[in-house]
Formats: structure tokens, C-alpha cells, sequence
């Protein structure tokens, strides 16, 4: 019989609530309140003779946010994965997905149906948008309520340990992308049973998760305990953690290293590598330093520079962050150093931002071409081929895949998907609906943008449209684009040369004017004509034969000289011997 507990520090009585009976529960150390062998059923909380409230360690929404929780034994799940020996973050090649669009069926099963394609593509991780529980049937994940619970609509706890079983069967590694600055604004009732949340700072989201009040020792087990949970019960090889910026915690002691410490020590004793992602926009290595050197400890972060650079420069967009970026020496710059602002001025910060990386593994660093919120957070949810074209988008594939830091692709970018990847809701209050609604239009308004042209997040018309449509695969253009993304990413992979290495050893010059860019990785060479013209670039001895060209023109080459169509690359190694 099952063990109910619940943190209500500040109730006088506490009940557990099984269909129409109440049980008493029993008063224990630091506001926690138990009861010992009772049935098993659906359940909730009832404070001080209040309403009855579902769990927040709650494992299981079977119907939703509002509904009770319901009990479940993770050892009930026999596991096939004992061979899975896992893949490290130096080696990896991450793709990143949401469950709900992936796939026509939209649960964790149906993704199953698509590993196939991702073992022939050349992934090594799959990095899985928020699974929690979340209001509705379709969303993003990121206003998730029940952290503990993977969503029923995608298949719930058995679907996810499926899918995660399934994945290492196959050799691919499984990251999922966890939220602990903030709570979804429906169906979020930790909050009610205790100080989960402050008033003392603001974020984004409204108050701040209490990291450093009173209380806050608890706050932060419970996503210590959370992020250990899908490491341990869910056997999942890591965690990207969204948007850590936005921790508000003045502890001697942070959070974040509180929680990578707890992570190291238990992945000390785990049967495969394990490692934390972090998303900051900080730029700022210490989240990602070693304890003794100062860090917080994490393995990887995701380097938004990179993307701004690559992005500004194919599609010449100039408005908001882009503002900083658009130039070769950007791009040269993030090549060399992870971060384009490293304590540089930013005009869109109208400040200076960011600190020197320094010697430091590029495996530390996650860079992308595109991903759900460079793609889902413009109006209409395009994608870089929709707005450079695919001669371009094949130039930016080339600049994430033979970077020296950890790639990222994002679903339906390696063939080109004609499906845009919009922002999407499915809330169940008129009055939040509605303010979402608005608020997305009043957003974009500010950029010019016509308020009727910009999808409404709440409409099932918005989740569709966003859905992959895997039959085009076969079909022009997006065909040859599939073949060029395995081709470098076999590249890749079978030149240990194009992998990650050390900041700052990677060689690059270039010609503003011109719109040229040469990498030089070890004894392969990556040039790039960026030109709307065809311009013959230089070649260096020892690096002569031709390994890949993006265009289906012709190239005009003769000695120490190649004469390369616009918006193409190629790559060169030495001659075989």
C-alpha cells in the first residue's frame, strides 16, 4: 500500500482525500504531513477543511491539471535498455524535437515510429521539448504543472519509459528539457500548499521560485529530487534546464551548483554518463566552470552567439537581438570563441555583456541552426530555409555541423520541412485564453507586424499547421537537403578532426567586402562564398581534394585556386596518398 505525503508548512490540518473519503494526516518534521498504508487510489490534499488539490510531487495527471492524482510504482516498468551504455556530450549530435508536432500521432509512441530515420540521419541524443504535465491536450511544455508527471496526452509515465527503452535499444541518448524558473500559469498549485514561489523578485513568468527565503531548502529538493527522478526512474541521459538566468538566488551556495553536485554524486553511481545543459543568456563560463574554478558545474550551455551570428548573416535581419550581429568578423569571432559579446559592448543591451570564455572544451557549448524558440518565437513560426532560401540554409548546416562545439538540429531542419513551427496553447480559461491571444498580437505589433497576421496560439488550426509532414522527405527539395545533412554529418563523425576541440583553436580569416570565410579544422578546410556572385577563393596546399560542395553548379578549380558558385560551400581535405 502506498506512502502519502505532502509539504504544507504553514497548515494546521491536512487531509488525504481518496475519491469521497478524507483521511487524517499526521503532522511530521519541517511542514512535511504523512499517512502510512492507505489505499491505493486517486487522490488529492485537502488544507485546513479547503477544497481538495491534486499533489505537486504528483507522478501521474491521467486527467489533467485540475483532476486528482493518481499513484503509480515505477518498478512496475521492466526495462530492455541493460546494454545502453550512453554516448558522451563530445560526441554528440542532438536533435531536438517536440512530441506533439513530431509525429501525425503526437505521443511518445508515435516518435518511436520515427527513431529509425534519426540512426540513419547520424543523431546520437534526442532532446525532448518539456514532457511534464501542462494544461490541455497541445503546447510547448514550458507552462507545465506538475513537474513529476510526464503528459497524459503523449502517453504518460509508460509512454515515456517506452520511448526512453526504445531509444537506447537503438543507440540514441534521450535529454529532456525541464522548467524549474517557473510554474505554469494554469493548474500550478504548489504554490497553495507552500512557499514554492516569492514576491521578492520578478521574472518573466510573475514571482520568482523560491530559492533563498524561508523555506527554500525544500523548494529546492523538490527539483533536485525532480531532475534525479528522470535520471534514475526514467533512465534519461540528461537534462537541458530552460532559461537559468532567471534564477533568482543570492545563497553562498546557487542553486544551480547545488543541483549539478547533487546530479555529479548520484551519476557517480549511474551505468551510463549522465550530464546538465543549461540555457543562459548570460554569457558567462561560470555556469558551466568546474566547483573548484568558481563555476556552477555544469557540463554544457547553450551558446546563443553562434546561432545570432549564422542567422543574422544569412537572412541580413537587424531587429531586435540580431541588432549586435551580421557580420563575418561575428561569425569569425564565434568560431573562435564561443561567445561574440565577452565583455563587449551590445547595442541592443545598450550595455556591455557577457565575459571571456577561456580555456575551455568546446563540448561546453550548444550550438544550432535553428531551434524552438529561434524558429516558434517569430510571429509566424518560419524557418530559416523559409527566409534565406535552401542554398543558404545548406551554408548555415555547414556552419553548426563542422564547428567545434556540440550541434543541435531542430526537427524537420534536415529536410527542409515545409511546416512552420508556431507557438501554440490549448488553456482552459476563457479569461487566460484570451489574454494570451492578445498579449502575442500586442507583441509583434511592436514590430510592425499586422496583428490578424499572427496565429492564435489557441487555435487547433496553429497546433497543426506546426505538425512535420514526413511523406515530403522523399520529394524535392527536401530530399537532396536530407542527403546533405547525413552527408556532413558522416563527415562529421568519420573526421575526428571536425569534432569538438578546445576554444580557440580554430583557425578562421575572412574579407568583409568579398563575403568570404575560411575554417581551417586540422587538415580540412571549410570555405564559404556568402557572395550573391561566383569568386574564386585561394586554396592552401595540402588541402586540394574536394570532400563536399553544397551547390549543383559546377566547380571551376585549378591549381591552389577554386572558383565557387554564390551562397555555397565546400569542403577540402588533403590528397589521398
Amino acid at each position: 500500500m502506498p506512502h502519502y505525503s505532502v509539504w504544507a508548512p504553514d497548515a494546521h490540518k491536512v487531509e488525504l482525500v481518496l475519491d469521497d473519503r478524507k483521511i487524517a494526516m499526521s503532522s511530521g518534521e519541517r511542514g512535511w504531513w504523512h499517512v502510512h498504508d492507505a489505499p491505493a487510489a486517486d487522490y488529492g490534499f485537502s488544507l485546513d477543511g479547503g477544497p481538495t488539490w491534486p499533489d505537486p510531487r504528483s507522478n501521474w495527471q491521467p486527467n489533467g491539471v485540475h483532476a486528482m492524482s493518481r499513484p503509480m510504482d515505477h518498478c512496475q516498468y521492466t526495462w530492455h535498455d541493460q546494454q545502453w551504455q550512453g554516448t558522451p556530450l563530445s560526441q554528440a549530435i542532438i536533435y531536438e524535437l517536440h512530441v506533439g508536432t513530431f509525429t501525425p500521432e503526437g505521443t511518445f509512441d508515435g516518435v518511436i515510429t520515427k527513431l529509425d530515420h534519426l540512426v540513419d540521419l547520424g543523431i546520437s541524443h534526442i532532446e525532448l521539448m518539456p514532457v511534464n504535465e501542462f494544461s490541455g491536450r497541445r503546447g510547448w511544455g514550458y507552462d507545465g504543472a506538475f513537474i513529476y508527471a510526464p503528459h497524459s496526452a503523449y502517453g504518460g509515465p509508460a509512454g515515456l519509459k517506452r520511448l526512453v527503452d526504445a531509444c537506447h535499444i537503438k543507440g540514441l541518448g534521450v535529454i529532456l528539457d525541464v522548467v524549474y524558473n517557473h510554474f505554469g500559469p494554469e493548474g500550478g498549485y504548489a504554490g497553495k500548499f507552500a512557499p514554492y514561489l516569492t514576491d521578492r523578485y520578478r521574472t518573466p513568468w510573475g514571482e520568482a521560485v523560491n530559492l533563498d527565503g524561508p523555506d527554500s531548502d525544500t523548494v529546492r529538493k523538490f527539483f533536485i529530487d525532480n531532475a534525479i527522478m528522470w535520471l534514475s526512474e526514467y533512465h534519461a541521459d540528461g537534462l537541458r534546464i530552460d532559461a537559468v538566468h532567471a534564477f533568482m538566488d543570492t545563497s553562498a551556495v546557487h542553486f544551480l551548483e547545488q543541483l549539478a553536485a547533487e546530479v555529479a554524486k548520484w551519476a557517480r553511481r549511474a551505468p551510463r554518463p549522465c550530464f546538465l545543459i543549461g540555457e543562459s543568456d548570460l554569457n558567462d563560463p561560470r555556469v558551466v566552470r568546474r566547483w573548484e574554478e568558481g563555476g556552477f558545474g555544469l557540463d554544457a550551455q547553450w551558446s546563443d552567439d553562434f546561432h545570432h551570428a549564422v542567422h543574422a548573416l544569412l537572412t541580413g535581419e537587424r531587429t531586435g537581438y540580431y541588432a549586435d550581429f551580421g557580420t563575418l568578423a561575428d561569425l569569425a569571432k564565434a568560431y573562435r570563441s564561443a561567445f561574440v559579446y565577452d565583455g563587449r559592448f551590445s547595442v541592443h543591451r545598450r550595455r556591455t555583456h557577457g565575459r571571456p570564455v577561456g580555456n575551455m572544451p568546446g563540448y561546453r557549448f550548444v550550438v544550432c541552426l535553428q531551434n524552438h524558440d529561434q524558429v516558434g518565437n517569430r510571429a509566424a513560426g518560419e524557418r530559416l530555409g523559409h527566409i534565406a532560401g535552401p542554398d543558404l540554409a545548406r551554408v548555415g548546416a555547414a556552419m553548426v555541423l563542422t564547428s567545434p562545439f556540440v550541434p543541435m538540429l531542430f526537427q524537420g531542419e534536415e529536410w527542409a520541412a515545409s511546416a512552420p513551427f508556431q507557438y501554440f496553447t490549448s488553456f482552459q480559461d476563457p479569461g487566460l485564453s484570451a489574454g494570451v491571444r492578445e498579449g502575442r498580437r500586442a507583441e509583434f505589433a511592436a514590430f510592425g507586424w499586422d496583428p490578424n497576421d499572427v496565429p492564435d496560439p489557441q487555435s487547433e488550426e496553429t497546433f497543426q499547421r506546426s505538425k512535420l509532414k514526413w511523406l515530403e522527405t522523399v520529394d524535392e527539395p527536401h530530399a537532396s537537403m536530407l542527403q546533405w545533412y547525413r552527408q556532413l554529418i558522416a563527415l562529421r563523425r568519420r573526421c575526428g578532426e571536425l569534432g569538438c576541440s578546445q576554444v580557440g583553436e580554430v583557425e578562421v580569416d575572412f574579407d568583409e567586402q568579398a563575403r568570404w570565410l575560411r575554417v581551417r579544422r586540422g587538415k580540412i578546410a571549410i570555405l564559404y562564398n556568402l557572395a550573391d556572385h561566383r569568386q574564386t577563393l585561394h586554396i592552401e596546399p595540402g588541402r586540394t581534394r574536394e570532400i563536399l560542395l553544397s551547390s549543383k553548379q559546377d566547380v571551376q578549380s585549378r591549381e591552389r585556386y577554386v572558383e565557387l558558385p554564390a551562397s555555397s560551400v565546400i569542403i577540402l581535405g588533403p590528397r589521398e596518398t
